[in-house]
């Protein structure tokens, strides 16, 4: 079974393998392409909730890329990087909850238009990510994190688009702050979670 990088069903796949490395590197290029289309596409509409997007699919970028690369390492390496991941998802996650802070005070409401076609654009991708790594979704924590990650985004694409909908509804800007602090919220918990377990497993190989 060589295409599941194991040699026995007792076990879990590991990324070792050549297909499974080939979709991470599209999924990589999508989430990449998408994060300038919504990030511009966000400041066109005046959406934080577009922007907090973005930036999570350039989180992801980064955070696939890093799981790409540690693939087979050791578990020092293993480590460091999801340390790198905790600090890139923290620095996310304040730049979300301080720029809605702001929007708080200075509220103008964004394009729903624009949001909601950005928003399917956005799930259209993720989608797409979730078909090419459904396969693999079983996997150790290193595979299994990018396919939470994917599986998750796509949900938070449903909720810009409500949120879309919302503002459409409301002629206020009040639910895309909502859902882009909801994100924020995401953001900090999944830093705070990588970044205690990434300590825990430093200090046992010390």
């Amino acid at each position: 079974m060589a295409e599941c990088g194991c040699s026995g069903p007792q076990k879990t796949f590991d990324g070792m393998s050549a297909t499974y490395k080939r979709r991470l590197w599209l999924v990589i290029v999508i989430n990449a392409v998408m994060f300038f289309v919504e990030m511009t596409a966000g400041q066109l509409a005046g959406s934080q909730a577009l922007q907090a997007d973005a930036l999570d699919f350039l989180g992801d970028s980064l955070t696939y890329g890093i799981s790409l690369a540690a693939i087979g390492a050791s578990i020092t390496v293993r480590t460091n990087a999801a340390l790198f991941k905790a600090f890139t998802l923290l620095a996310m996650g304040l730049w979300v909850a301080g720029s809605t802070l702001w929007r708080v005070f200075y509220i103008g409401v964004p394009t729903a238009e624009i949001m909601g076609m950005i928003g399917f654009l956005a799930l259209a991708a993720n989608l797409a990510s979730v078909f090419l790594l459904v396969k693999y979704k079983d996997g150790d924590a290193n595979v299994r994190s990018v396919w939470l990650c994917s599986r998750n985004d796509a949900i938070g694409n449903v909720a810009v688009m409500i949120a879309a909908l919302a503002v459409w509804g409301t002629a206020t800007g009040w639910p895309d702050l909502i859902v882009a602090g909801i994100m924020a919220a995401l953001f900090l918990s999944s830093a705070w979670q990588i970044l205690t377990q990434a300590l825990a497993e430093k200090r046992s190989i010390s």
